[in-house]
């Protein structure tokens, strides 16, 4: 007898295979967001908005006007305002970003809004313009039998790849790698730029993408980032990790340094795991480096991105904490430049400037955190979220 009980009961076996299949089939119903810039929010949802000193970021906005007003409309009009209005307090500032700009969520995979924030900074290196037995390690600049190798019209998928090379008997092959350039027959001899006292040091050098030198005289020069040999950045935290050297909790700048300076006969064979070498030039200007939007970095303002997901010159705010302490790091940057390892929707690299306290910093930031982008009102629809005061 068919009763309203084994109804009930047959009803609940048909959702549970209803429910099943959907879960097998990846029904749309369960399918979360796309990674990267998503749908619009309210200023009161970005944490710390109220408590940031904006006016310290204005250097950075100002810095990077004269090439985005040329390139873009929306920055145009922004860009003219900043010239016009008397932007003077952080209260200033925050209702001008306001006006100009809505913040707008950032998604990573799985539909997470939480990934790694990170830090670099600018280092100090001893080295000499010509080399003796105490400065005998090079810094190249950038070689002049390496190819820029550009096929994103033929092979979409190459597109915003860095691809390098060099002819071998009328063939061009991939560009020398990290052991390769480091090899005792030194094939890239002739093509230093200085040289310096420690090989570790320039080897987190390649990493930061710029940095200075101290001559013997007491001179400092600029180093920034030329061009890089096309190979992957591996980063060889995660190898002593793999290795059981280091936990994930232990890995940090310092720890990895004092790691090759107790390994030196192990060294040059972890470094070489990241076949990824940079080149440079000479800086000329006093000051911070360049980024990749070729302006100067400002201290705590500016952040490496993913240009893929974040164009160049994007306002970011940014939530997350300082290592050690834990406290709340919440605050307005700019994306201002790349990195080899800055991969990602919900992915940043903050530039904490030089000296003893931005070492620390960038040695130990591995933090989690959200990223809102601040886009410009007129370039979307959406010029005020719904809900939002």
């Amino acid at each position: 007898m068919f009763t309203r009980k084994t109804h009930r009961q047959f009803s609940l076996k048909i959702m549970a295979s209803s429910c099943f299949t959907l879960l097998l089939s990846g029904c749309s119903l369960f399918t979360p967001p796309a990674p990267g810039i998503s749908d619009a929010t309210c200023w009161n949802n970005l944490q710390g908005w109220q408590q940031d000193p904006l006016i310290e970021a204005l250097p950075a906005l100002i810095s990077q006007c004269p090439r985005l007003s040329k390139t873009t409309p929306d920055w145009k009009n922004i860009c003219t305002a900043v010239d016009t209005q008397a932007l003077v307090s952080t209260q200033d500032l925050r209702a001008f970003i306001e006006q100009y700009f809505v913040p707008y969520n950032i998604i990573g995979t799985a539909g997470k809004n939480n990934g790694l924030i990170t830090g670099y900074y600018e280092p100090t290196l001893n080295g000499s313009m010509t080399p003796d037995e105490q400065y005998n390690y090079p810094l190249y600049q950038r070689p002049s039998d390496m190819l820029n190798v550009n096929l994103a019209s033929r092979f979409p998928e190459l597109k915003n790849r860095r691809v390098r090379g060099r002819i071998d008997n009328n063939t061009v092959i991939p560009y020398y790698s990290r052991a390769e350039i480091d090899n005792p027959t030194t094939p890239l001899k002739g093509q230093e730029l200085l040289w310096v006292d420690d090989s570790d040091a320039a080897f987190f050098l390649h990493i930061q993408g710029s940095g200075r030198v101290q001559l013997p005289t007491g001179e400092i020069v600029g180093v920034s980032y030329a061009d890089q040999n096309g190979h992957p950045y591996v980063a060889i935290g995660k190898t002593l990790i793999d290795q059981g050297e280091l936990t994930r909790e232990e890995v940090s700048l310092q720890t990895i340094r004092r790691w090759l300076n107790n390994h030196p006969e192990r060294a040059d064979a972890l470094k070489n795991q990241n076949p990824s070498y940079v080149f440079f030039s000479l800086r000329k200007e006093e000051g911070s480096p360049r980024g990749s939007l070729n302006v100067p970095l400002t201290p705590e303002r500016s952040v490496a991105v993913d240009r893929k997901v974040i164009p160049l010159g994007t306002p970011l705010w940014i939530n997350t904490t300082l290592p050690g302490t834990g406290k709340p790091y919440q605050r307005l940057v700019f994306a201002q430049d790349t990195g080899g390892a800055i991969n990602g929707p919900v992915r940043a690299d903050m530039f904490f400037g030089r000296g003893s306290r931005a070492e620390k910093l960038a040695g130990e930031m591995k933090q989690t955190g959200s990223i809102y982008a601040l886009l410009p009102k007129s370039a979307n629809a959406t010029t005020n979220p719904t809900g939002c005061p």
